[in-house]
């Protein structure tokens, strides 16, 4: 269905309402300025007042609402209604309507983004698919690092779960070609920057030279089989297990940066953990980090 424009007059109703909720909101704030030097007993009792008068109207709210929503023509009014800045933030105030759920994610990738910009990354959103699942795109540096699998679900996961826990799924969707730097060789970071907030927890697997550029090695990491993955400076470190049914992978066919399954044909892209036959899926990929000559692994409980 297409999409239904805003007649002009409506638009100019919510004007007057927004600048209409601004001028009250800059009036309560200005008296709260009045109250500062107040005694505590005095503004205790303020409190109480407040509090009691903000609890009246809210249950008066409820109730009013709970009413109409019993008639369907009155509740498509309701909703109309609530579209008026002002109505909706009173009804926020008194937590009656939610935040939006599309404005909660977006304020928790806020809240990642500093620190994926330090280490040249991005976070995009890509839907919001109702009930509990929100895509994302992982862009700059992100998209290619080894331990993308780890920002995802340390830190753009973690953010949006906090703020919207009716979100049970944080999916990563494909993305474009890995980023270059200005003489066009790949920008590897070896390290998710959310595996900077601590440096415990490494395993030391192997020497460097040890893996060979564009092939693929299994090794055991307490108790773990995982493959890494060599391409130029960089290593990757994911699970030994196809994301389909836990089949090994390291009998694949390893073409260009990608392995096969040999059991089901399910495709991966090594650099990241990317399945490229089913896009919802994808291999655990854990932080890698090269001290000198020395591979160091960190798991992905």
């Amino acid at each position: 269905m297409a999409a239904r424009d805003t007649p002009p007059d409506l638009d100019a109703a919510h004007a007057a309402s927004a600048a209409e909720l601004a001028r009250r909101a800059g009036e309560l704030a200005r008296l709260e300025v009045l109250t500062q030097g107040w005694e505590p007993s005095q503004q205790s009792v303020l409190g109480a007042i407040k509090t009691g008068i903000e609890e009246l109207n809210a249950e008066a709210f409820r109730r009013l609402i709970r009413a109409l929503k019993t008639d369907e023509a009155a509740a498509a009014a309701l909703r109309e209604a609530v579209r008026d800045p002002l109505v909706y933030q009173v009804l926020r105030f008194h937590g009656i309507v939610k935040e939006p759920l599309e404005h909660r994610v977006a304020r928790a990738l806020d809240e990642v983004r500093p620190m994926l910009a330090r280490h040249g990354g991005d976070v995009e959103l890509v839907a919001v698919k109702l009930p509990d699942t929100v895509e994302v795109r992982l862009v700059g540096s992100c998209q290619s690092c080894p331990s993308s699998g780890e920002t995802l679900s340390e830190g753009v996961e973690k953010a949006i779960k906090a703020l919207c826990p009716e979100i049970t799924t944080v999916a990563r969707v494909s993305r474009g070609a890995p980023e270059a730097s200005p003489d066009g060789s790949r920008v590897v970071h070896f390290i998710s920057p959310f595996a900077r907030q601590q440096d415990l927890g490494w395993t030391d697997v192997c020497a460097l030279n040890e893996l060979h550029d564009g092939a693929v090695v299994s090794r055991a990491v307490e108790g773990r089989d995982v493959l890494l993955y060599r391409h130029g400076g960089g290593v990757s470190c994911l699970d030994n297990a196809c994301a389909h049914m836990g089949m090994p992978l390291d009998g694949g066919q390893l073409d260009g940066g990608t392995l096969r399954c040999p059991y089901h044909g399910f495709v991966y892209r090594l650099d990241t953990g990317e399945c490229l036959t089913v896009p919802e899926v994808q291999l655990a990929v854990h932080a890698v980090k090269v001290a000198g000559e020395r591979v160091a692994v960190r798991l992905r409980r």
